[in-house]
């Protein structure tokens, strides 16, 4: 990440199609914003679906694990309703249901009690943009929305997001964002891997990949192709590059707010499966898919700003060698405090706790220090780029979730005035005295519920309602036979 790539002067803009209040983010009122390269207003979608330039709307939302959800619509249809009046409908079943579909039950929000209606989808109109990688297909995202109320659910991803952003928004500050996505790829189609059971499958390299430029050159087919389409379709991308394991690469976008780069990150993922698809490739953003490999993880990097776009973390205290703010070491300090209370957001899986191994890259230990890769926590940047990364979340991390959980965990700190533990120097790993991140879902799901903060954050029915989600996958991995066993 450099440093240039934050400070830069389009920080305002790009918050500004970043954050969306729960009055905008509907997006009803912004059917002719301004937009970027690849992303449409509904004027350009109503005349290139008129000219047959666009053919198909997808209509999208996630389910709890991250997914992409929604329908299909012929464009001249949509297009014929206007941008005031079209929603979408999908059963609120799906925001109950595990990586299998199998429908879990035991939820206050929906089962056969409640006879699995329907919930809204309004689509947000910032979030319209051209599919590049899609035959005559454009893309809009939406907020779930109750039914009879029309104001946002509570427990859809999207909307925990929203409330800690208004929170912020209501302090007078926005946060900027940023995810570094990690994922391996295959040769096996989807398909393949699945009749494989997920096993002996051919990776994209054969050597430990890390910046490796040759091994690059091996994936260009999809990685070219998937940086084209991602500036294409509305997201302006950095880099790609190879990663620590064989056949695992990055490709970094440019941050913004946190509203948008979560949207980003759900396109990105869905684009990246679906290019795969194409090539005769498959990609998983599991956390941990090999046991003697490094795992991929989802770094968060995060500042605040005012209205003026200027970073609230700048400051001139020498906090360690570093200019900054009251503000930016309570943020820290409550993203610390309150990171095993929001675990399961950043760790959703039986699986993404296998990631947290020593000197595997992946932080082991609720610490910080400048520039140091063993730290849960990260500083980086100077100036108007200081910024703090978490290195905690995986992969396999919905992005509306684990940004809610960070941002809420900062908020926290601000309004405490929480002062993070002093700044580690040297092998993290090697800190038996830290403390350390919760060790499975299990521990992580029972903190969560247990949660004073969690609950004041998100509210009792969005805990709940997770909580269940959790400790019903810790229920279903103890009850499985696995590979472990047979052997």
């Amino acid at each position: 990440w450099r440093e240039k790539m934050w400070s830069r002067s389009t920080v305002v803009p790009a918050l500004k199609r970043g954050y969306a209040s729960s009055a905008s983010s509907a997006g009803h009122s912004q059917a002719a914003h301004p937009k970027g390269k690849g992303l449409l207003s509904f004027e350009q979608f109503a005349s290139l679906a008129a000219s047959g330039e666009i053919e198909t709307l997808i209509v999208g939302f996630t389910d709890l694990t991250g997914r992409t959800f929604g329908k299909r619509y012929d464009a001249e249809f949509v297009a014929k309703i206007g941008p005031e009046k079209f929603e979408s409908h999908a059963c609120e079943y799906l925001l109950t249901v595990d990586s299998d579909m199998k429908i879990l039950q035991g939820f206050k929000a929906a089962s056969w009690h409640t006879g699995y209606g329907d919930f809204t989808l309004r689509p947000v109109m910032s979030t319209l943009r051209h599919a590049s990688w899609l035959n005559r297909t454009a893309h809009v995202l939406c907020d779930v929305l109750h039914p009879k109320t029309h104001e946002p659910l509570a427990h859809a991803p999207r909307s925990v997001l929203l409330r800690q952003a208004n929170k912020a928004a209501a302090m007078g500050v926005n946060a900027l964002c940023a995810s570094e996505l990690e994922y391996f790829l295959y040769n096996n189609t989807f398909r393949d891997a699945w009749q494989k059971g997920f096993d002996h499958l051919e990776p994209a390299g054969w050597v430990m990949e890390d910046y490796h430029t040759l091994q690059g050159t091996r994936t260009e087919d999809f990685h070219s192709a998937f940086r084209h389409h991602l500036k294409a379709s509305g997201i302006p991308v950095e880099t790609t590059k190879g990663e620590y394991g064989c056949g695992q690469h990055e490709t970094n976008v440019e941050y913004s707010g946190i509203m948008d780069m979560a949207d980003r990150h759900v396109i990105y993922k869905q684009m990246g499966k679906e290019i795969a698809e194409a090539q005769g490739k498959s990609i998983t953003f599991m956390a941990k898919p090999h046991t003697d490999q490094s795992g991929s993880s989802c770094h968060i990097h995060m500042s605040l700003v005012d209205k003026d776009g200027r970073n609230v973390f700048q400051g001139d205290q020498d906090y360690y060698n570093i200019m900054s703010t009251d503000t930016f070491r309570h943020f820290m300090g409550g993203w610390i405090k309150y990171t095993p209370d929001v675990m399961p957001f950043f760790a959703p899986t039986i699986n993404s706790y296998k990631r947290y191994q020593s000197a595997s890259w992946a932080p082991t230990r609720l610490a910080w220090s400048p520039d140091n890769r063993t730290a849960g926590f990260r500083v980086v940047g100077s100036g108007p780029s200081l910024r703090i990364e978490c290195r905690i979340p995986g992969a396999d991390a919905n992005p509306y979730l684990a940004f809610a959980g960070s941002l809420a965990a900062g908020i926290e700190g601000i309004r405490e005035k929480i002062e993070p533990p002093a700044a580690f120097q040297g092998d993290i790993y090697a800190a038996q005295a830290l403390p350390a991140v919760p060790p499975t879902l299990h521990d992580a799901a029972h903190c969560f519920r247990n949660s004073s903060f969690a609950r004041r954050a998100f509210g009792d029915d969005v805990v709940e309602h997770y909580a269940h989600f959790y400790e019903m996958e810790v229920a279903a991995f103890n009850g499985a036979v696995t590979d472990w066993e047979r052997k």
